[in-house]
Formats: C-alpha cells, structure tokens, sequence
C-alpha cells in the first residue's frame, strides 16, 4: 500500500489494534524515584486506542481540528503518544518542545508555530506560563498529568477532514547556527518511515507483531518519533522508551522488557564498552541494535562482547527514509552507511552539483525520485520557502553531510559538511578526530573544532573531558597528541587542546558545539589552552608507510 493510501496515522493505530488488540503497544521500564511509572508500565493497542479516543472527545468538545497546533513539552511521558493520536485523528499538528528548552527558545518555537495551546508536563508549566503571558496573545497552557476534562475554546480552524497529506507534527532542527527551522512533517511523511523500515529486511528485519523495540532517544526527535514508533505502529510491536539513557540499567531494561531491537546513537555503545561487564549483556534477546555513529575501531568489540550486530545507517529529518549497511557481509570496520535504493536514490556531489569520483569527499544529495523527488520527505520548513528551496535545488535534497562513494555504491559518512575543517587544502573530518579521541581511556568527551591559522588557514583545535581520575593539563595533552599522531595522519592531529569539565550536548547525546563558546569568543584566549602547532609536524619520508 501507497503510504498516503494509509490516510492518517490514528486509522493505522485502529487498524493495528484490530490483530494485536492484546498485544504491547507502548511501555516505559521501571525506574525507582521516577515521578511516573516507577515500576514501569506498559499499555496495549487496545488500550492505546481507547485511551486515544477520551483524548479526542476531550479536544473534540473544545472545537480542535484541522489546521491547530498544540505545542507539547512532555519530558518521554507516555501519556503524549495518546495525545498524539487523538490529535491526529482530529487533523491537529503537534509541535515538539526540547524539554531542555529555555523560555527564549520555548518562545521562539511557539511564536513561530503558532501554536494556540500548549500542553506541558508539571514541572515546567511555570516557565511555559511565563512565555504565554509574553506573546501578547492567547495561549492556554494545560498540564500533561492533570489534563482538564474540559479545554478552553478553540479558535476557529480551517475545517476538512485529515488526509495522508494533513500535518501531524512540526519538529524544529537543531542546525548548528541561527535559529531552528520547523521541518513539517505529513502522515505520509511518518507511514513512509514506517513502510520504509518494514521493508529493508536484511539484519533488521521486522517480524510483524513479534518485535519490542527499546529506543533511549527523545520522543521529540524523529529517531524515536518517525523511526521506531511509526515502525511499530505498521508492524504491530512494541516501543519501549525510558526518560533518556541510563547506562547504569540499561541492560537490565532490555532482559526485563524481553527487548528485541534496540536504536542508539555513537555515544551509547561507546559508554557500554566502558562499562563494567554484567550477566544481563548476555541473557538479553536483542537481535540488533540500529543507529548512527559507532566508531568504527569499537564496531567489531562491542558486536563480540554483547551478542547482537550494530547496524549503521545514515537519515535525517527531513528525509522520511535512511540508507543502511544492513546486508552481510557488513562493513563495520569502516563507516559505511549503506547504499542507495529503490525510493530513495542517492549521490555525492562536488560545489556544482556535479558527481565526486568514487573515494573522494562529497555532499551527499538524496531524493526519491526524478519523477517525484520530494515524495515522503519532509514538506518544507515553515515560514522559510527560500530555505526548502535552496535545500531541494536542481531536484535533489541537499543534506550538508560529506560522504565518499566507492564502486559498488556504498557510502561513508565522513563528517557534516559544516564540520570540515580545511587546513593546508586538506579536509579534515571533524568526527574522525574524535573518534580516535573517544577510545581512549582517559577521554569522556571530546570535540574537534576548526579555529583560524594565518598560515593554513584552518586548525585543528580539541575540546577534551576526562574521564574522572585523570587530570587535564598539559602531561594529558601531550598523551592524548601522541595518541591521535600514531593513528591518524599528521594534518588531522589538533594542535590546540582545552580541558573542560564538560561539554553541553543535545537531547540525543550530541556535543553542541556551537554552545562550546559563548558567541564572539576567540577560543584560542580562553584559560589554559595548550598550543603544540610547534610539535605537530609531518613525520620523515622514511616513517611515512
């Protein structure tokens, strides 16, 4: 079936609870000292229907419907996928909050939405108060755990009936500068995503009504929202998500909720390989474990000591689908992504759009089609068509990732392209430094950063956290320098080094690196940077292999 053919997402949830009425929609796994469901809890489709359906009366009453906005800042409450679909099944859009938000970025969000309620989990009901007394217009702000059986009159909406092309959510990028652009997202954009994992097979293949799928993603993101949830909701598993990532019980969650599929980012298995082992690392019955990031010289590691391979993939927001190395033999000694296919057609290109040759550095532009490039993807970023445009030029979606290709077709993630650093007409991967930062034992955290050289125009500049025991300074710079000098080329090995306490990351566990330093700051004059430019040269030809 078309995914628009589905029509809108609470359709599918009625017709996934017709086979799997009993069956496990949605849980959360026990946390002592949790403000809700502390022992866990899990909910069925049918269950989930119902509960979907008293929202819906709830918002029904008050006139909701197509063409509203509710804003929703709800820290991974279950109670929010309910919310959702009766929403949806009203033709309303939500507009995700980053719980992490402050009032000037909760603000910006809701004023540029336009949402006309907001709906919020009690510990932040405050400061979403503060912001609607601020926009010199209505905006009710109801709490999530005491949800009023009766809501403030709606607005008038523009009326219809929801369709698979209707808005059902409205999630802001976190682009690395200026403001966040809202990517809107349709039901065909999420059956997409849903249809599209279903149907790669391979090592991730989905057994219909059989798999429970843990995902320590935020809900707000489309990892957890577009890929696992509306993979469950076409198959009929069951999506497990905790309030973020624990890795202190995170193999306990996965026996105790009989976990099969799990979704992680590169930071996760890298904390489990630091972990102490445990009996749970074995008695799980996970069957994979799919995400982004790992770093290459873990890959092999963490597939051995835990039981289950970790299979890479590259997406985006805005994209509705992912290329996967999902097809043994994998290439998990190297970052290969996956390859293009039949839906989702992919290429490297050079600054004029023009294809790389295979094995050099290129953006890699993606689309669905020649003849409907922009079916399934995102349907543009709201209030800014020059934006959407630019994206899409010459038919292609520009993604601002640097790939390689090589001859059967495989891409390798390289780095965002905003994330090059260009020294001495080299370009430099900003994730491949800290990759090699990441496995060593004394790092917790580590970024690479361009900073400006008179002479090479760009260096390389390393933000380190040690792990707790070690000692920043410059005995550990010089460690961690000799370290990257004996695994990656000379030009890569930063020549400035800064020790930090710690870096601020996004919601999914990404260091921020725009938030590093303030905004005018010089980070070559900051307090304690250790220079090494007089080190850091190219080894004798006699040493180079």
């Amino acid at each position: 079936m078309d995914p628009i053919e589905y029509g809108t997402l609470y359709q599918t949830l009625g017709r996934s609870a017709a086979p799997w009425g009993n069956q496990t929609a949605y849980g959360v796994p026990p946390m002592a000292g949790r403000p809700y469901h502390p022992k866990g809890k899990e909910y069925s489709w049918a269950e989930t229907l119902t509960l979907a359906d008293q929202y819906k009366a709830v918002y029904a009453r008050a006139g909701y419907g197509c063409g509203h906005r509710i804003a929703f800042l709800f820290s991974q409450r279950p109670e929010f996928v309910f919310q959702w679909y009766a929403l949806n099944a009203l033709g309303c859009s939500v507009v995700l909050l980053n719980p992490d938000y402050r009032r000037d970025e909760i603000r910006y969000v809701v004023e540029h939405s336009g949402a006309c309620l907001a709906v919020v989990n009690e510990a932040r009901l405050e400061d979403v108060q503060a912001v609607a007394r601020e926009l010199g217009r209505r905006l009710p702000v109801v709490a999530l755990e005491d949800f009023p059986a009766e809501l403030p009159e709606a607005e008038r909406g523009r009326g219809g009936t929801p369709d698979g092309t209707t808005e059902a959510a409205l999630l802001y990028t976190s682009g690395t500068t200026g403001r966040p652009k809202g990517c809107i997202l349709t039901n065909e954009y999420f059956h997409t995503w849903g249809t599209w994992y279903a149907t790669r097979g391979g090592v991730i293949t989905l057994r219909e009504g059989m798999e429970r799928m843990y995902n320590p993603l935020p809900l707000h993101h489309a990892n957890c929202l577009g890929i696992s949830m509306s993979a469950m909701l076409v198959t009929g598993g069951a999506l497990f998500f905790p309030d973020r990532f624990h890795g202190s019980t995170w193999w306990k969650d996965l026996v105790n909720c009989r976990i099969t599929a799990i979704h992680y980012q590169g930071v996760i298995p890298n904390v489990l390989l630091k972990l102490p082992p445990c009996p749970e690392e074995r008695e799980h019955q996970v069957r994979f474990g799919f995400g982004a990031g790992i770093d290459s010289s873990q890959h092999p590691e963490c597939e051995q000591r835990f039981g289950f391979p970790f299979v890479e993939f590259w997406a985006m927001s805005e994209t509705g689908r992912f290329i996967t190395d999902n097809a043994e033999p994998r290439l998990i000694h190297t970052r290969a992504v996956g390859r293009a296919a039949p839906g989702f057609e992919a290429r490297a290109v050079d600054e004029n759009d023009q294809d790389v040759p295979d094995g050099q550095p290129g953006e890699l532009v993606v689309r669905h089609t020649a003849a409907a490039p922009r079916k399934g993807f995102f349907s543009g970023y709201l209030k800014n068509e020059q934006a959407t445009e630019e994206a899409w030029r010459n038919g292609w979606f520009h993604t601002g990732d640097q790939v390689s290709r090589d001859a059967t077709g495989m891409f390798y993630f390289l780095d965002r392209k905003k994330n090059i650093i260009r020294r001495s007409g080299e370009n430099i991967a900003a994730a491949e430094i800290e990759e090699c930062l990441a496995v060593h034992p004394k790092v917790k955290q580590a970024a690479a950063l361009a900073v400006p050289d008179e002479l090479r125009e760009e260096e390389v500049m390393a933000c380190i956290v040690p792990k707790e025991g070690a000692t920043g300074g410059p005995d550990l710079a010089r460690e961690l320098f000799d370290w990257c000098y004996t695994k990656l080329a000379y030009f890569k090995v930063p020549a400035w080094w800064l020790f930090k306490d710690d870096l601020p990351v996004t919601t999914s566990q990404r260091v921020h690196k725009i938030q590093i330093f303030p905004a005018g700051t010089d980070p070559l004059g900051e307090l304690g940077v250790i220079d090494f430019r007089s080190i850091k040269k190219a080894p004798a030809k006699t040493d180079r292999s």
